[in-house]
């Protein structure tokens, strides 16, 4: 058989992959390494699995199981920065309402729009250098988007239970219909934008003039201003997917804890969307030319901090997602100024009674949108009656904690889109609906797309929704010890290309209505892993691989949910950190 250059260049790569096992940061073995001989994470007296076993052997480089253990804020701390209080709302003209049993508010009842004092109060602690803006225990009214836009700033209430701000308006109402990137009628709100909203307000200034005057990308790190980004480095030689080190042209321009974007472009056969897939045979017969809304996300763009440089080398704070392949042209450039440890904790948002919309025609009743964060956080955060619950819209290291969807019912509860990286979605919960779903409307559940990588969801509780991957080739993500009753669907169109990539995990889940689609993957995704799933039978939405041929995905402890280690973040946690 005629081995193609393509295919040949595939197998050099998978072989430096499988080299690259002994390869360890800073040249010296690592205690991953010595970990292997130990305890199986979660239960030191247990004995491991196939899977376990493997991953525990090759923690960088698995072929079905992605590296995650450093996924969430400042790498997954358990403790999030405590800046001292500030400002107090109350102090700046906020109001709580007299009378928090009303169910409506509205500029009739006397309330008062506390919205531009929680907005001053930000904006003078972030411009002078950050603290905690706090906002007691009562509920306030806002009309208008809150934007928490500046580092080291947190936006913090009494408890989710105790402080609620509620929204009167949407963000049609406010800004106006965003119409999608991608023409028609669809509205831009049914994937992005929240009436919190993290942002960096140093780079786009008052986020409802920008979105107005169209002077926003939108979507993605660098949206429609990649002209504006400057290249530091050209990467010289090929790194393979697990090693934390590349080599490059020009180390002039860096230094260690600078956080860059280090970009794949793609080459015209579309190698590097076939690597993303794990380099599965049918990826090369696959059409990728028509996927236009696919290709409108390349370059790949991953946000990385740099830990050191030695000589032309320079070492990240977290294994590559994939190989440096010179093809893909892959560089160091500079970086949208994000927004860096700031966080919101302790507030319900709560939307004014509204119907869900049809689908795709949200009006942008949205809760928290975290958009270009880096190592923040949401901790404690409630949201009602919402379109769209928790968004992360090229996010990178940002951990949603203790979050909760709740109320009549929504499109998005929680979104991870427009290559958002490394985050941690934790302690989180989907409500049954309130009220039966109007017709025409979506539910999809815990959603990941547009080459989004490495993201965790972790210790869940579903009373409806699905695992919605929802095209656009996310690749190299976890969901683990959730319990889901499956009766959501995906979304995605068609040009959006693939379901799923590859190192997809699904390990320890319970699925109570016995649903297996999206969430049983071993026959749909490449060179995934199913791992301890309750047992399930497909009906409803039913897939076909987009990959024809061998998938190389792995079945294991089927219809044994429990099964040790239970939770594979955690699990990895303990082993490699």
């Amino acid at each position: 058989m005629a081995i193609s250059r393509r295919r040949l260049l595939t197998a050099g790569a998978q072989a430096a992959s499988a080299a690259a096992v002994t390869t360890t940061l800073g040249g010296t073995a690592t205690a991953a390494a010595a970990a292997t001989a130990e305890g199986a994470g979660g239960d030191p007296g247990a004995q491991p699995t196939g899977l376990w076993a493997e991953f525990r052997a090759t923690p960088y480089t698995h072929p079905q199981i992605p590296y995650v253990a450093r996924a969430g804020c400042d790498g997954g701390t358990r403790h999030f920065p405590r800046f001292p209080v500030r400002a107090n709302v109350l102090h700046y003209g906020a109001v709580p309402v007299s009378d928090p049993t009303h169910t409506v508010l509205s500029l009739e009842d006397g309330s008062v729009d506390s919205a531009p004092a929680i907005n001053r109060a930000l904006r003078e602690v972030g411009e002078s250098g950050g603290g905690t803006v706090f906002v007691p225990p009562g509920t306030y009214r806002i009309d208008d988007v809150i934007q928490v836009g500046w580092s080291n700033t947190v936006l913090r209430g009494a408890g989710s239970g105790l402080t609620t701000l509620y929204a009167t308006k949407s963000l049609t109402d406010l800004i106006g219909v965003y119409g999608s990137r991608y023409g028609g009628d669809k509205s831009s709100w049914s994937w992005a934008g929240g009436l919190v909203w993290m942002c960096p307000a140093d780079r786009y200034g008052t986020l409802t003039d920008a979105i107005r005057a169209r002077n926003w990308p939108f979507e993605g790190w660098t949206g429609d201003r990649r002209d504006e980004f400057r290249t530091l480095a050209e990467v010289t030689a090929v790194s393979a997917q697990g090693t934390w080190r590349v080599t490059v042209d020009d180390t002039r321009q860096l230094r260690p804890g600078d956080r860059v974007l280090l970009q794949y472009a793609d080459d015209p056969a579309h190698g590097l969307l076939d690597h993303m897939s794990g380099d599965v045979e049918g990826a090369a017969g696959y059409s990728w030319a028509d996927k236009t809304k696919l290709l409108s996300y390349v370059p790949y763009e991953w946000p990385a901090r740099i830990t050191a440089v030695h000589g032309n080398r320079v070492t990240f704070d977290r294994p590559l997602p994939l190989d440096t392949r010179l093809l893909w042209q892959p560089r160091i450039t500079t970086c949208v100024p994000p927004m860096v440890h700031s966080g919101v904790e302790g507030l319900t948002i709560r939307m004014t009674p509204t119907p869900q919309s049809p689908h795709l025609l949200d009006k942008g009743y949205n809760g928290l949108a975290a958009q270009c964060t880096w190592d923040c956080w949401v901790d404690d955060v409630h949201a009602i009656d919402v379109d769209n619950g928790f968004l992360l819209v090229a996010a990178k290291a940002t951990t949603f904690r203790r979050t909760r969807v709740s109320g009549r019912g929504s499109h998005h509860p929680y979104a991870c889109r427009e290559g958002s990286h490394d985050n941690l979605v934790e302690d989180f919960r989907i409500d049954q609906r309130t009220v039966p779903a109007p017709p025409g409307t979506q539910l999809h559940g815990i959603n990941v797309e547009g080459l989004s990588s490495y993201n965790v969801w972790s210790r869940g509780a579903m009373e409806m929704g699905t695992f919605d991957t929802h095209r656009g080739l996310p690749f190299a993500n976890v969901r683990t010890d959730i319990t889901v009753s499956n009766d959501g669907a995906h979304g995605g169109d068609a040009s959006a290309g693939p379901l799923y990539g590859a190192r997809f995990t699904h390990w320890n889940v319970t699925v109570t209505n016995g649903r297996a689609g999206c969430v049983k993957i071993d026959d749909i995704a490449p060179y995934s892993a199913t791992f301890a799933i309750s047992p399930v039978t497909p009906f409803g939405q039913i897939d076909v691989p987009d990959f024809t041929g061998p998938l190389h995905s792995r079945l294991e402890a089927y219809g044994a949910p429990g099964t040790s280690p239970v939770n594979l973040y955690e699990a990895q946690r303990e082993l490699l950190l």
